[in-house]
C-alpha cells in the first residue's frame, strides 16, 4: 500500500511501516500545501493519507474525500508518543479502506448522565 505521511508526522514513523511504501509530504515535494489540495494530489499516487492533524477531519467534507485518511490521536506528534498507536495503525492499513476518516487512539467520552 502506498502511504503518504503528513508533514506533521515524524518521518521515522514510516520506518515502522516497512511492509508499505511510505513517503512523507516533504519528500513528495508538497510541503506547505493546504489540506484540500494536498488530498487531491495524494489521491493520484497514494492509497491512504496519515496525519496527526485532528482538524483535518473537520476541515474536509467526509463524503468528498478523494482517498482514505487516518488521523492518529496522540499526546503529541513526537515519535515516542505515536509508538503506542503503531499496532492499531498497522491493523487499519491492512484492512480494506473506504474514502473516509479513520481515527486511531481517539479518546471515547463516557456518558454519565444515565447513572
Amino acid at each position: 500500500m502506498k502511504v503518504l505521511l503528513d508533514e506533521c508526522v515524524p518521518k521515522r514513523l514510516g520506518r515502522l511501516l516497512s511492509e508499505h511504501d511510505v513517503v512523507t509530504t516533504p519528500q513528495a515535494g508538497w510541503a506547505g500545501i493546504t489540506n484540500g489540495e494536498l488530498l487531491k494530489r495524494a489521491a493520484k499516487d497514494f492509497d491512504v493519507f496519515v496525519t496527526v492533524d485532528r482538524n483535518l477531519a473537520f476541515q474536509q467534507n467526509p463524503s468528498n474525500l478523494p482517498l482514505p485518511v487516518i488521523v492518529i490521536h496522540s499526546r503529541s506528534n513526537k515519535l515516542k508518543d505515536l509508538l503506542h498507536q503503531v499496532p492499531a495503525l498497522k491493523q487499519t492499513l491492512s484492512s480494506m479502506l473506504a474514502r473516509q476518516v479513520y481515527h486511531i487512539g481517539a479518546l471515547r467520552l463516557i456518558d454519565l448522565s444515565s447513572n
